[in-house]
Formats: C-alpha cells, structure tokens, sequence
C-alpha cells in the first residue's frame, strides 16, 4: 500500500483567494487542524487553524507570509509507513501528496490511516492478543513465530514498539486463536516474559473486535 493509494479526493487545497473564514469553515467541515495551501499545482505550504486565527478571517490566504510555512510532503510511491512516520513526526492531522516532478495530488488525513488499519491489519478477525517485553538483544521474529506455529497457531500481524533511549521492546502479536494457553506456556519456557494477553478465552465478549468495529462505525459517520 502507497501513499497514492490513500489519498482523500474530497478534500479541496486551499489557494491564496480563499479567506481565512472559508479555510476555519473546511476544517471545522472534515475535523481537521492542518490543511494544504497550493498554487498552480505546487505546494505552497500547509496552515494550521492558529495560523488562521493569527489573521483577519476576511483576509486572502494570499496574503499571509509562507517563507517559514511547513511543506512537509510524500511522494506518491512512498510506503504508508513512511506516510505515519512522517505524519507522526510533524505532528500534523494531513499529509500532502506529491507527484515525482513535485505537483500536488492531494492529501492524506490521520482518519484514513486509522480506517486503512482498521480494516487491512487484522484487528477485526476472531484471535487473542499477546505482549511480550524482551531485551533488544534477544529479539527474534523468526524464533517468535516458530514457537507460536508450533503450537499450531499463525501470527495475523504485529508490532514492535520502544523508546530510542531503552534497551526494552514491547512486541504485540495478534494471534488466529483465542486459546493461546499453549503458546504462552511454551513462550515462557524459553524465558519470554509475556506482559499482557487479551481476548482469550473466558472473556464475555472480544473487547479489542469491538474497539476495532467501533473506530470503523466511527470514522465512517
């Protein structure tokens, strides 16, 4: 999945005529706090709603300074991982895309991403999730997933989180199953410490394919 693949086509750029009240009214319209200034076709930069508000409403975007403004970018080939790494380091709400000669296509928002996630990573299959913490040092997928298999159990997807500064990973695993009993015990027989399981069996209800029903119903309002 690439970043073309996720653009929002109902989203409009602004451009220097529109005002200031007409920016604040789109995004109050699509929930959002950034949006995508471009000028014949070429990113001008990306405003945010304190920047509107630090104008006259009536005031022509036009008119505003961009020599400072934001212009973080993706190509349109770029991984949708790359897209959330970007998103996520500059803290914005949208992700303009670009074409390979610079011109603009439109723009990525954090909803589509959540949405792609919702319904592409496994979160609404039937299974159990499980939490191991390990050091760096020990970490292996292969060796992770052998030791699940082997318990007759596949891995529907997974991922691996830490701080730069510890030496600690949390890896989360969503599993095909609600018994992971097997799994766990062989887990800790080779030293693994597991920190949190959910959705095994005994719950009344699969909490985590609720959340998960309930972010789609919610995104899709």
């Amino acid at each position: 999945m690439t970043a073309k693949d996720l653009i929002a086509h109902d989203i409009t750029p602004l451009s220097f005529a529109q005002t200031g009240k007409e920016a604040f009214h789109l995004l109050n319209d699509h929930h959002l706090k950034h949006l995508p200034v471009v000028d014949e076709g070429r990113l001008v930069g990306i405003i945010s709603e304190a920047e509107i508000f630090n104008h006259k409403l009536y005031e022509p975007i036009g008119a505003y300074d961009f020599t400072m403004a934001r212009r973080f970018a993706v190509r349109d080939g770029e991984h949708v991982l790359e897209v959330i790494k970007v998103m996520g380091d500059h803290r914005l709400t949208i992700i303009p895309v670009l074409d390979s000669e610079g011109f603009y296509l439109g723009v990525i928002t954090q909803n589509d991403l959540l949405r792609f996630f919702s319904a592409t990573a496994s979160f609404t299959q039937p299974g159990a999730v499980l939490v191991l913490e390990m050091e760096r040092r020990d970490y292996s997928m292969a060796t992770i997933a052998r030791f699940v298999e082997e318990n007759d159990c596949k891995i529907l997807c997974t991922f691996v989180t830490s701080t730069h500064e510890s030496e600690t990973l949390e890896v989360t695993l969503k599993l095909n199953t609600h018994d992971i009993s097997r799994v766990i015990a062989s887990l800790e027989r080779h030293n693994y410490t597991v920190r949190q399981t959910f959705g095994e069996p005994g719950h009344a209800d699969d909490a985590l394919t609720d959340r998960a029903e309930s972010l789609l119903n919610y995104l899709n309002m």
